[in-house]
């Protein structure tokens, strides 16, 4: 794992997800458990529990799957990284974007906590875009 956290659990989740993974294990710092919390409370996931092994604490997630589909796989979770350590990107309540219409879910930094792009706008509070989700 490197610097970059947010990266870091976008990838082990989109992995995970790809390779039909029931769960994943992730680091816990206090950024992945308000993501983990958003993301279990919009449904993207099902479950998050915190793990502590010796000195490091970690939390397990479970993936929601499609069952009993046939054909190919199509992965039902899709995220996407947007601002990142080398290139910091904001926007005003007014300019944060609509994922699919509204669909999806825009997950932003702001002075209040990590939030998502519903509670930025009726705060009427902008921040640094993290990801996407959808």
């Amino acid at each position: 794992m490197g610097r970059d956290t947010i990266a870091d659990i976008i990838t082990s989740i989109r992995n995970a997800d790809m390779d039909r993974k029931g769960s994943v294990r992730i680091r816990s710092t206090n950024t992945t458990e308000h993501i983990t919390k958003i993301l279990l409370r919009e449904g993207f996931i099902e479950n998050a529990r915190k793990h502590r092994k010796g000195n490091n604490n970690f939390l397990v997630l479970t993936l929601r799957h499609r069952r009993n589909r046939k054909g190919p796989y199509k992965t039902s979770l899709n995220l996407k990284r947007i601002s990142r350590p080398g290139l910091r990107i904001y926007s005003n309540y007014q300019q944060i974007p609509k994922i699919l219409g509204g669909m999806g879910v825009v997950i932003l930094s702001t002075s209040r906590g990590i939030m998502t792009d519903r509670e930025a706008r009726l705060e009427r509070i902008g921040g640094e875009i993290l990801c996407y989700i959808w």
